[in-house]
């Protein structure tokens, strides 16, 4: 199993899969207000797929503000341009690995036109919380993020439900350039491509089985595994979910990773 997960991992295969939580209609006279580019998203209640036994099998979701879509290598481009020590020969192994946007041709220069509008990918926990705290926002957690996430698509044929488009994502490789930004589907709530471009960072990445700081990573693949005999799930059969948590429980805060992003949220 731990092969498997490390296999595709470094295909950048492996996709955000079918979530567990409630939603509400989406209003389309609100899509897009408040904070310039974010959406409103109501409040409810999200049930974890997978929580220790300590944890509450419901979480109540406050009302909060979601970027529409995944934040561009050109908007993190402004950000490197106004905070020089995260540029790419800059930054410190410390908050990032060597493959920090490595798709960049250079600090101050994504070189490729094609990927300007694609999300920006191959950026840290720490560059991302950066990126967010610059602009006045913060990461989502990850209740956030799978609420958010589990809202039908829209606009749409009647047969391509959520779960088919991420099965459909989840069985091949993301192309070596990845497409632009809301070129999936929108959701809902108004959201692109919660699914189906790319993975995207949370703020509480790691934080399923592990309690400790971000910075430490939590624990890995294995122990997530190891541990699973102490968690309960929604469905123990619903493998592309556990997936999922898992690859996040298999990340540290300074990994980059080709096919990881992220977008911001707002109370």
């Amino acid at each position: 199993m731990k092969t498997l997960i490390t296999l595709m991992i470094v295909a950048g295969m492996l996709a955000p899969l079918t979530p567990h939580a409630e939603t509400r209609p989406h209003n389309p006279h609100s899509d897009l207000h408040g904070a310039a580019g974010m959406v409103s998203i109501p409040g409810g209640y999200y049930h974890p797929f997978l929580r220790r036994k300590d944890q509450p099998s419901t979480v109540r979701i406050h009302p909060f503000m979601l970027d529409a879509n995944a934040v561009t290598n050109e908007e993190f481009l402004e950000f490197v341009k106004a905070n020089p020590e995260w540029a790419r020969s800059k930054v410190s192994r410390l908050f990032a690995d060597p493959g920090y946007l490595k798709q960049w041709a250079g600090d101050l220069e994504i070189g490729n036109d094609k990927i300007k509008n694609s999300p920006v990918t191959n950026v840290s926990w720490f560059a991302a919380n950066a990126y967010a705290k610059w602009k006045g926002e913060r990461l989502p957690t990850q209740a956030e993020w799978e609420y958010a996430a589990a809202a039908a698509p829209v606009g749409m044929n009647k047969g391509a439900k959520l779960t088919k488009i991420i099965l459909a994502w989840y069985d091949h490789p993301n192309p070596a350039v990845l497409p632009n930004v809301r070129s999936t589907y929108r959701n809902s709530y108004g959201l692109y491509d919660m699914h189906g471009l790319v993975w995207e960072w949370v703020n509480d990445f790691n934080g399923n089985v592990m309690q400790g700081d971000e910075s430490s990573g939590g624990t890995n693949v294995n122990s997530f595994f190891c541990a699973a005999g102490s968690l309960n799930s929604v469905n123990k059969e619903d493998y592309a979910a556990f997936m999922r948590y898992a690859f996040r429980q298999g990340l540290q805060a300074r990994y980059t990773i080709q096919s990881l992003g992220f977008r911001c949220a707002k109370n």
